[in-house]
């Protein structure tokens, strides 16, 4: 909620994100209406430059010490870090440069910046993982002892929880690497590549001089957010830049009375897509005084089972019903089915790659149709991947949807999963 706003008792602020496209945007300057196409090319310019100065500063500090130095959240002078990532880096004095002969304003550094130090942040715990791993290196590769297993999760962070196939993936990670150089890693960064910055804008690094957001005047189910973006590729002057406005369709998971935060515009599908951040106000959650709860268990063969108990007022506890099961058999069969065929395809693309390398080492020219089609392999596989990601949505909001219709049949106040 805003910060002046004092909500009543039993109240508390909640944060949520729900979708939206941009689907065309008038430029303000000229008046010129921007067409789905042309809106997404000129926010497509304005990402490309935030994510080749987001990329450009991430290598530079994927190192240990600059990576350990920001998570630990203090800077030379023992001062806390701001929490946002852009004004942690400033305060380690990381700049961030535009390429040269293009201009960007303060607020496109930002996104840059912010970009990068949460790339940064989220290394750390990776850096940790490995050096827990090399510093348990076991004897069999193909089998830990029991010792071995405890040692490595006593090494790393939060190792208790830690899934082993999380331990085993790092594990065959390193290995890789000791086969192919003779060599083990010194740490994560020796090896894994500093990642590319991805092709978005994280509007809310920056403030009313870049971008605003505000519900239409009559209609509460439409917005107008207002932004700077470029009229060319490479701006060279102040005065390549224009504020466009780009109405926006609330989805009906937004209330009518949540405060709206500047969102995180994407590209999916040659679309724009807004992730649209909204605070109101709910009921307080209470974590005593419940009389009928849910309790709902994963499981193999059937991914959600759930059952209601009501407490009476002696002490009892009885059962309502006999509970329900959330089976997702031919959705499950079908992610196999998919992970089987992308295991299948990219099994493929790593002979071509072999295949092309050899020939290289040999210093015979490359096969343009061995490089055709491992590019087409390669479109495949990422193919295959959103296929798989979409999937896994679409199974996680049915989940979660049955599991609150069930409490909602069953007059619960709270929800238990394990």
């Amino acid at each position: 909620m805003r910060r002046a706003r004092t909500l009543p008792g039993g109240e508390t602020a909640r944060t949520a994100c729900a979708r939206g496209a941009l689907r065309r945007g008038v430029d303000e300057q000229t008046g010129e209406l921007l067409p789905q196409a042309v809106l997404a090319e000129r926010i497509g310019w304005c990402a490309d430059l935030v994510s080749a100065m987001a990329t450009e500063v991430t290598a530079a500090h994927w190192n240990v010490a600059d990576v350990a130095v920001l998570a630990a959240g203090q800077d030379a002078a023992r001062r806390r870090l701001p929490p946002a990532a852009w004004m942690a880096l400033r305060r380690l004095a990381w700049a961030v440069t535009a390429p040269d002969g293009v201009k960007v304003n303060d607020r496109i550094v930002r996104m840059a910046q912010e970009q990068a130090g949460r790339s940064l942040r989220s290394a750390q715990w990776r850096a940790e993982l490995t050096a827990a791993v090399l510093a348990t290196w076991p004897a069999d590769l193909d089998k830990r002892t029991g010792d071995e297993w405890d040692a490595v999760r006593q090494a790393a962070p939060a190792g208790e929880h830690l899934p082993s196939s999380v331990i085993r993936s790092r594990t065959r990670q390193i290995a890789a690497f000791a086969r192919k150089h003779d060599r083990m890693p010194a740490d994560v960064f020796e090896l894994e590549a500093a990642p590319p910055a991805a092709r978005m804008l994280l509007l809310a690094a920056c403030d009313r001089q870049e971008a605003t957001i505000e519900r239409h005047g009559t209609d509460p189910r439409r917005a107008l957010l207002r932004l700077q973006l470029p009229v060319r590729s490479d701006p060279g002057s102040h005065r390549d830049w224009t504020w466009v406005a780009c109405p926006i369709s609330l989805p009906p998971t937004v209330p009518p009375d949540a405060v709206l935060h500047l969102p995180t515009l994407r590209f999916q599908d040659g679309m724009v897509r807004a992730d649209l951040a909204c605070t109101h106000a709910v009921p307080r959650a209470a974590r005593t005084g419940h009389m009928v709860a849910l309790g709902a268990d994963w499981g193999l063969n059937t991914l959600l089972s759930a059952g209601a108990a009501r407490l009476h007022d002696d002490g009892r506890i009885t059962a309502l019903g006999s509970g329900g099961m959330f089976r997702a058999a031919g959705v499950l069969a079908k992610q196999h089915r998919l992970r089987r065929l992308g295991e299948r395809l990219q099994g493929r693309a790593d002979q071509y790659q072999r295949i092309s390398d050899g020939r290289t080492r040999r210093g015979l020219p490359a096969a343009a149709a061995l490089e055709a089609k491992r590019d087409r392999l390669q479109a495949e596989i990422r193919a295959l991947a959103a296929r798989r990601s979409n999937l896994n949505d679409s199974l996680a909001w049915s989940a979660a949807r049955w599991t609150a219709d069930q409490a909602i049949a069953a007059g619960a106040t709270v929800i238990y999963v394990e």
